[in-house]
């Protein structure tokens, strides 16, 4: 499907694909080769509590020693 840039740099989602992402308001935008990918975003609520996430986490089986190696990796520096 085509969609055309206006001349303030705004793209307009056609309606089929827009109807395909309900509630979705916000899109991550990033360049992929000469691509534009678009990622679906839902923001979490203000009212989430740190122990309303380590009950998501406990469901997803998620551990606190599977944050930390995360993070350990992610600060490693790349060779």
């Amino acid at each position: 499907m085509l969609t055309k840039k206006t001349s303030k740099n705004q793209l307009t989602l056609p309606k089929e694909i827009a109807d395909k992402f309900p509630g979705i308001d916000l899109f991550d935008a990033e360049v992929e080769g000469n691509r534009i990918v678009l990622v679906p975003v839902k923001m979490t609520p203000i009212s989430a509590t740190l122990e309303s996430i380590r009950n998501k986490m406990s469901k997803l089986g998620i551990s606190e020693a599977d944050i930390s190696e995360a993070i350990s990796r992610a600060r490693q520096k790349k060779k």
